[in-house]
């Protein structure tokens, strides 16, 4: 019977006209996303070519197959961007050719997958039944056809043409599983499955396929069906029928039931009959132009009903014979056999089940619309990505924490710190560790670096030689100054009151007070030098130490005493007990350095988990799904917790490290106790403590010496900054007072001409007098004039015709006071204002170190610079001259430029002008305390020099 394979029924295609998927879709994506459509201009091409091969090119094969498959995914991934897309659908019934029009995407979808369950169909009538794997492809696509046409059924509702509506989609799911059945009772028979298994798989059959044939002829009338479907379900019905009944038939025969059996045969033979004159009846009238049965279809049924009939003829003669003669069982009506029981073998396959197959969604590929998200699909994939950081943070958090927690239990217990002295004790010598420690190591890598660069002794030369340039410049412009005025007033006492330069005083004040405040950082630096020095001094021989070769020396000798002695001295007169100790406490210094190994290797491989967590989660991305599960409402958060389980693997790697980690520390701190009771107590400790306290007090002494180091160091920085600003503004200084000094030179030597012009017209010899004129009487002798006699003379008296002695050089220099006769109010000249006296100090300034010099500007002249009374007369009255006075001289420029109005208009000497006032801040008094190592700020520039004088920076 093998041999013989029955035809099978596939489902007929439907045809599409042309769509036009371009112009909806451009429109949505710029109405919907605001985006360019021009953007996704390919992405269009490509679903219209999916298209057009998967309604047009698509055959019904595996290629057509998979061009279905991946246009239906696409309009899926589509429908859920574009739910509202609106195209012009046109596809011809199946069954009637009638074409119908839809602009729902859904009659799109459900064409497409009528389209796929016909393909399924004709692939599985195709297969080579006798081969194994066509028979088990058969079975698969046939259960695949009937769970396409079962959704179909299920998801589209109102279906506007036949072929999809529910009465016929409902025959055919069930046409399909009758023969999915079918195949799998042929492959029971091939590979001789039980006999009741094949009857009742034969009884499932024939009723399908009985059940059908009812239903069919419901739709005969409406010219839906072929009408070779109709004949061959009839045919299936009655030779199923036989099958069931033959092999239950061999059942009973097994059984001892013969009468039942020979009744059974009968039966068999006379269904067999039936479907065999209907085959013939089939296969006379079989035309081979029906598109859904195979070509052979006739012929192949024919031969397999006659086949059968044979056989249950033959049987049936067999069982008949030995009952006549062996059995003689009672033969029972056909009606009261018992019904032979049905297995229901056929299930649809889900259209889940097809799509979430990794060959199928390596078909469909990647969504093609992939860029465009809708909003609500962002939103909820924010919401996941919630979930995932709150995951993360979690887990960070355990991390840290017990990250934490075996710091401090190691640290609260000192296994770091003590672990190395208990292994000294183990080798039981006190000299095993005589290495520089690494901080002071670091140190001294440090200061090395920094004498390499810059010695201490090169900046202590470099501020040296700085502060000595300085020191002479600022000596430099005192100097200068002081010859200027000493020059200045020479040549007043020498030209008495033909000289009309401008003292020196007011026009240097400015001058001398810069000079006093540089001169008073100057000083003030010194003392902060001098405290670095006093540093320097201390510290010295200890950063020599450290920088040589005896650093070595110096912790080998804090850790070494008189002799090589035993750190384990535990009061124990056998040295085989002392040993035994020994080797005690070096096994409990090994354990506890495996179990600190290991809860580092815990540690590193607890950071890997995280990081590869991290990954996981960082590369997560549920948008997909969420698109897919866009139409299900409340699902995320069952969605949410299902992909949450991806990283539970990850969640309980991370807790069994925590775990290990506890049991590490545990058995840690529990030799850790045992160790110190065992080796903590007696001389060997007391030892040790004496060591570290010997090479802690070493540390303390370097310590303290770079320290002393750093601070030298950053107080010659800041004197060597002190000193380089002194340098410029003391180059400054020196340049406005040689300017200042060179103008006032030049302007000597002009008024040193004129003055000496004047003094030869004065001098010159008066007219002879008249004969009856007795000379005068000469005056009595007197003393040399005083200076302050003779500025005295220079005063004219108002109303008075007094001549003018006669010029005579003064050479004296004292400036002492004379006596000075009160002159009367009337000859008095008018007092200058109050404040022109007090205008030659700064406010609240400090004593003027430059008083005691002899200069303008001091307090001596202060006092004598006052309009004096002239010297008294002589007893004889003075007699009048014969010649005026002479006139006075032109004021010169340079008078103009440096004295008062009143120089232009009297030979006197009047009072010297008001200063200019300077808008500088006083130098700070010399006397305030100063921190030490701290230099003072730097004197501010002067602000208020002449223009002709101040040469700017």
């Amino acid at each position: 019977m093998a041999s013989h394979q029955s035809p099978m029924i596939s489902i007929p295609k439907k045809s599409a006209d042309e769509v036009d998927w371009t112009t909806p879709i451009r429109n949505l994506i710029a109405k919907s996303y605001g985006e360019n459509p021009d953007s996704y201009a390919s992405e269009c091409q490509s679903l219209h070519r999916y298209r057009q091969d998967a309604v047009k090119g698509a055959g019904s094969d595996m290629t057509g197959r998979d061009l279905l498959y991946k246009y239906f995914g696409q309009l899926e991934l589509l429908e859920l961007r574009f739910s509202e897309i609106r195209v012009n659908f046109a596809w011809h019934d199946a069954f009637t050719n009638k074409v119908t029009m839809q602009t729902s995407i859904a009659y799109e979808k459900a064409s497409i997958l009528f389209q796929i369950a016909a393909t399924h169909s004709a692939i599985a009538a195709a297969q080579n039944r006798s081969d194994p794997d066509g028979l088990k492809l058969a079975f698969h696509y046939f259960r695949t056809c009937a769970g396409m046409l079962t959704y179909i059924n299920e998801n589209f509702l109102h279906a506007p043409s036949t072929d999809l509506s529910r009465e016929v989609v409902k025959f055919l799911v069930g046409l399909i599983l009758a023969q999915a059945t079918e195949v799998f009772l042929e492959k029971c028979i091939q590979e001789k499955k039980a006999n009741a298994l094949v009857a009742k798989i034969a009884s499932q059959a024939a009723f399908m396929y009985s059940s059908l044939s009812e239903e069919v002829k419901d739709f005969m009338g409406k010219g839906i069906f072929d009408r070779n479907w109709v004949t061959l379900i009839q045919i299936k019905s009655k030779l199923f029928g036989s099958l069931a009944q033959f092999y239950r038939a061999q059942v009973d025969t097994k059984a001892g039931i013969h009468g039942d059996a020979l009744v059974r045969f009968t039966l068999a033979e006379t269904l067999a009959k039936e479907s065999n004159r209907s085959a013939q009846s089939f296969s006379a009238l079989w035309s081979h132009v029906s598109p859904t049965l195979p070509a052979d279809a006739g012929p192949s049924i024919l031969e397999r009903t006659k086949s059968h009939l044979q056989v249950c003829t033959d049987r049936k003669n067999e069982a008949q014979r030995d009952n006549d003669l062996i059995y003689n069982a009672v033969l029972p009506s056909a009606d009261a056999l018992p019904n032979i029981d049905k297995a229901s073998i056929a299930t649809p396959i889900t259209i889940q089940e097809v799509y979430s197959a990794p060959e199928v969604q390596k078909v469909i590929g990647t969504d093609i619309f992939v860029k465009l998200i809708p909003l609500s699909v962002h939103e909820s994939a924010s919401v996941y990505s919630e979930e995932k950081a709150k995951l993360v943070r979690k887990e960070v958090e355990n991390a840290e924490s017990a990250e934490v927690e075996v710091r401090s239990a190691l640290e609260a217990i000192g296994v770091q710190e003590g672990l190395g002295r208990f292994k000294a004790m183990a080798e039981g010598e006190i000299d095993a560790q005589d290495e520089i420690p690494l901080e002071v190591r670091r140190w001294r890598e440090d200061i090395g670096v920094m004498e390499d660069r810059e010695s201490v002794e090169a900046l202590v030369r470099e501020l040296s030689r700085l502060k000595e340039a300085v020191k002479s410049e600022l000596e430099s412009i005192s100097r200068e100054l002081e010859i200027e005025s000493r020059e200045c007033e020479s040549m007043r006492v020498k030209y008495d009151h033909l000289w009309t330069q401008e003292p020196s005083a007011p026009l240097n004040k400015s001058l001398r007070q810069d000079l006093k405040s540089h001169m008073n950082a100057l000083e003030a630096a010194a003392t902060s030098d001098q405290q670095v020095s006093v540093i320097w001094d201390t510290v010295k021989g200890d950063i020599s130490l450290i920088l040589s070769c005896g650093l070595e020396e110096l912790f080998r000798a804090s850790v070494q005493q008189s002799g090589a002695e035993s750190l384990l001295d535990l009061e124990i007169s056998s040295e085989t007990r002392d040993e035994q100790e020994r080797a005690h406490i070096g096994h409990y210094t090994t354990e506890i350095e495996e179990r600190l190994g290991r809860i580092k290797k815990i540690a590193y491989e607890r950071n890997e988990v995280l990081k590869d967590l991290k990954d996981k989660i960082q590369s997560d991305d549920v948008s997909h799904l969420l698109l897919l599960n866009r139409r299900n409402t409340n699902v995320e958060p069952t969605l949410f917790a299902a992909e949450l389980e991806k990283f539970r693997p990850y969640q309980q790697r991370l807790a069994a490290t925590v775990h290990h980690q506890q049991i590490a520390l545990q058995e840690i701190q529990g030799m850790w106790k045992s160790l110190r009771d065992t080796a903590g107590r007696g001389p060997g400790a007391r030892k040790w403590e004496e060591r570290e306290k010997r090479k802690k007090d070493a540390i303390r002494r370097i310590s303290r010496a770079r320290d002393g180091y750093m601070e030298v160091r950053d107080g010659l920085t800041k004197g060597l900054q002190f000193y380089n600003q002194l340098t410029e503004l003391s180059t400054t200084l020196s340049r406005n007072v040689k300017s200042f000094v060179s103008e006032r030179r030049s302007q000597r030597e002009k008024l040193a001409g004129q003055a000496e012009v004047q003094q030869r017209l004065s001098t010159a010899k008066p007219p002879p007098p008249p004969v009856d004129t007795k000379p005068p009487v000469p005056p009595p002798p007197r003393s040399p004039p005083s200076i302050e006699a003779s500025f005295a003379s220079m005063n004219l008296q108002t109303g008075t015709s007094r001549p003018s002695p006669p010029a005579k050089p003064l050479q004296h220099n004292s400036y002492t006071s004379l006596p000075q006769p009160q002159r009367p109010t009337a000859y008095m000249p008018p007092p200058p204002p109050q404040s022109s006296r007090t205008s030659y100090a700064a406010p609240n300034p400090p004593p003027d170190p430059y008083a005691a010099l002899g200069l303008f500007g001091s307090s001596q002249y202060a006092a004598s610079s006052q309009p004096s009374a002239p010297p008294p007369p002589p007893s004889v009255p003075p007699r009048q001259s014969s010649f005026p006075p002479p006139p006075p001289p032109p004021q010169p420029q340079a008078a103009r430029q440096y004295g008062s109005p009143g120089y232009a208009t009297s030979t006197a000497f009047p009072a010297p002008p008001p200063p200019l006032q300077y808008a500088f801040p006083a130098p700070p008094p010399s006397t305030s305390p100063r921190p030490p190592t701290q230099y003072q700020a730097m004197p501010p520039p002067p602000q208020g020099y002449p223009s002709q004088y101040y040469q700017g920076r």
